[in-house]
Order: C-alpha cells, then sequence, then structure tokens
C-alpha cells in the first residue's frame, strides 16, 4: 500500500515527512526509493503555503490542497499547464512563478480564462518571455490584486502599463525593477496622468523602479501628482533622474523610505531638496552617489532628523560631515557608512558620543578607523550589528 501511495501522491509524504528531524528522515529513507525521494522533497508545506514542482505534481493533488487550507503556492519547476492549479484551487490568494523561464503568454493565457476574485498576490519576476499581452490578461481577470511583482520582465513595455492602470485599481505595490522599456509615459499612466485611457493605480504604497533606464525626472512629477500615498519608492540605478527631480518628490508626506542608491546625478543640491520639503522619511540610501558629500549630512541635520535609516556608502563624507550631523540625529537606528575612507576613529568617537540609539552600523571598508575608534563603537548601549569587513588591525594591535 505504501508504494501505491507514494507512486500517486509524492506531496502528501513530503508533508508528512517534513515533520521529522534530520535523523528520523534517515530512517524513513531507508524503506524504499519512493521513501527517500519524498522524505527529501523539495516541496514545502506550511500552514497555507506549498511549494510544488508542478512537472512531478498530479493534478488530483491540488483539490487535496484546497481542502487542507493551503492558499499561497510557490511554483518551483514548470512542465505541466499552470491552468492545472488555477482550476484545482479556485480560491488561491497568492501565486509565486519566480523564475519559470519557459512560462509563456500562451500558458498564461490558458490559466487565466475567467476572473479569480481571490487571486491578492501574483510574482512573475525572471518570468523572462511575458509581454504585454499577459498584463492584458491580469488586468481583466484579476482585478482585486494587491502585489504584483514583474522585476526581470524585459519584454514588458508602457503598453503593459497602461493595461495595469486600466484593470489594477486595488494595486498597492509593484515591482518593474529592470523593466528596460518603461519610460515616464509608463509612469504616467501609472499615476492616472492619462485620465482618458486609465484611472491609474492611485492606491500605489510600494514601487520599485530599480534600474529602469529610461526614466528621467518627469516621471518623478508624474509620481509625486498621482502617486500621493506612495510610501516606498526604489529608484535605485536610475541614472537618468537628477536633483532637479528632487524637488517633486519633496512634499510627498506619506513618503517613508526613499532608495537612490547609485543615481549618479544626484547630489548635495538634490538632498538639499529633501531636506527644504515637507517630507518625514524614516530611511534614506544615497550610497555610491559620488557627488555626496559632507554638505549633505549638514542638510539631512536640518531637514531630515527623524531618520530612523541612513546610508552613505562610498559617499565622499568625513569627520566633519559627521560633526554636521550628528547632534540632531536622535532616531536614527542604522548608520551604513561602509567604503567612506576618510572617516577615522573621530568620527567614530562622535557616533558614539551623540548616536546613542544605534542598532546596527556597517563599517566595511573603513581602512582608517582603528581599534580605539572601535571600542567606542561598541560601547553602544543598543548596538547588535557590526560589519568590519576589510578592516585591517596594525601589528600592535594584533599582539594587543
Amino acid at each position: 500500500m505504501e508504494t501505491h501511495i507514494s507512486c500517486l501522491f509524492p506531496e502528501i509524504l513530503a508533508m508528512i515527512f517534513s515533520y521529522l528531524d534530520v535523523r528520523d528522515k534517515g530512517r524513513v529513507a531507508q524503506v524504499c526509493i519512493a521513501w527517500r525521494d519524498a522524505s527529501y522533497h523539495k516541496s514545502v508545506w506550511r500552514g497555507v503555503e506549498a511549494k510544488l514542482h508542478l512537472r512531478r505534481a498530479n493534478p488530483s493533488l491540488f483539490p487535496s490542497l484546497q481542502a487542507r487550507g493551503i492558499r499561497r503556492v510557490q511554483i518551483l519547476s514548470l512542465r505541466r499547464s499552470l491552468s492545472y492549479v488555477i482550476q484545482g484551487m479556485p480560491n488561491i490568494e497568492s501565486l509565486n512563478l519566480s523564475g519559470c523561464y519557459n512560462l509563456t503568454d500562451n500558458g498564461l493565457g490558458h490559466a487565466f480564462v475567467q476572473e479569480i476574485p481571490s487571486l491578492r498576490v501574483l510574482n512573475l519576476s525572471l518570468c523572462k518571455q511575458i509581454t504585454d499581452s499577459s498584463l492584458g490578461r491580469i488586468a481583466q481577470y484579476l482585478k482585486n490584486l494587491e502585489v504584483l511583482e514583474l522585476g526581470g520582465c524585459s519584454n514588458i513595455t508602457n503598453t503593459g502599463l497602461l493595461l495595469i492602470a486600466w484593470g489594477l485599481h486595488r494595486l498597492k505595490s509593484l515591482n518593474l525593477r529592470s523593466c528596460r522599456h518603461v519610460s515616464d509615459v509608463g509612469i504616467g499612466h501609472l499615476a492616472g496622468m492619462t485620465r482618458s485611457a486609465a484611472e491609474g493605480c492611485l492606491n500605489l504604497e510600494y514601487l520599485t523602479l530599480q534600474d529602469c533606464q529610461k526614466l528621467t525626472d518627469l516621471s518623478l512629477k508624474h509620481i509625486s501628482r498621482g502617486l500621493t500615498k506612495l510610501r516606498v519608492l526604489n529608484l535605485s540605478f536610475c541614472g537618468g533622474i537628477s536633483d532637479a527631480g528632487m524637488i517633486h518628490l519633496s512634499h510627498m508626506t506619506s513618503l517613508w523610505s526613499l532608495n537612490l542608491r547609485s543615481c549618479d546625478n544626484i547630489s548635495d543640491t538634490g538632498t538639499m531638496h529633501l531636506a527644504m520639503g515637507t517630507l518625514r522619511l524614516s530611511g534614506l540610501d544615497v550610497s555610491f552617489c559620488d557627488k555626496i558629500g559632507d554638505q549633505t549630512l549638514a542638510y539631512i541635520a536640518q531637514g531630515l532628523y527623524q531618520l530612523k535609516s541612513l546610508s552613505l556608502c562610498s559617499c565622499h563624507i568625513s569627520d566633519d560631515g559627521i560633526n554636521r550631523m550628528v547632534r540632531q540625529m536622535h532616531e536614527l537606528r542604522t548608520l551604513n557608512i561602509g567604503q567612506c575612507v576618510r572617516i577615522t576613529d573621530k568620527g567614530l568617537e562622535l557616533i558614539a558620543d551623540h548616536l546613542t540609539q544605534l542598532v546596527g552600523i556597517d563599517l566595511y571598508g573603513c581602512t582608517k578607523i582603528t581599534k580605539r575608534g572601535l571600542e567606542r563603537i561598541t560601547q553602544l548601549p543598543c548596538l547588535k550589528v557590526l560589519n568590519l569587513g576589510l578592516w585591517q588591525m596594525t601589528e600592535s594591535e594584533k599582539v594587543r
């Protein structure tokens, strides 16, 4: 009987064996080949979530998943039709297809043929064959979608964003990382700037535009006017935005996290615009912005002193900039100044004296600090995370 069950329902055995510790798994693996495969099966069942290799899953499995209360599914590899999942789990809430490189518009089209009101989360990251055609299907049949991950879907264009803006009015989180064809026009669609064609995704709270190289400051203007509920904005590696665009963002009172990492055209002037506005930022990342220096720290102290997380890795800051900032930053919990090679023990002493609520600090590659400065930092009462990669002790310090 056990061989029959193993052949027909390997996922059932995998679920049972997932509760065993390593020692007991080793024991059941010796019973037969089917038990061995099930004991080390990559499917994972935790509460309402299942991870499956669709090429191995029997179609009869999905009603069983539904009956067991499984609502969130991740497909690890795709060989069978995706429609098996959708038809077998009509109340599915989350579908993760990230990395299913062979998923096509045709396959997704066969799966989404009617409305699925329960589906809230859809992850299509790195599904590189997906195009605007699939976004049309999604906009038509998944109108209650709240989270859509499209990172690495390099065939998505502004037309796809227009379709999203037309159909997904409840969308709260959208990831467009490395969607290279997206431009200011597409962001305008999302922000409702083309109301004759689409209302827009005006409820967006999380927007990732990392490495969208065609975006300019006009996109930031659209965002500031239309996406007024936005809380988290990731613009890292967007080389087309500049200091002038920060003026548009500076009055977005709902925004609490802004990522400008590796935005080459952002300088001290840009942080000045941010600091002079009405922002209440909790997190700011300007790491690897070559034009950021000590003056930025002065502006932050004047207008962004409520920050809890600040990342300045590889920026041209010094002990003088630290001195101009630390006395105002009473809320700061995380400070990343890795590869800031002008920081010395003096800067660390200033941090230790004034940033007493720090929980984490990154000093990776800060080659001018010594054991004396580190001793001061480690005395911070709340410190839990300290990164010291590439830090070198002198021979005398090693001896001590």
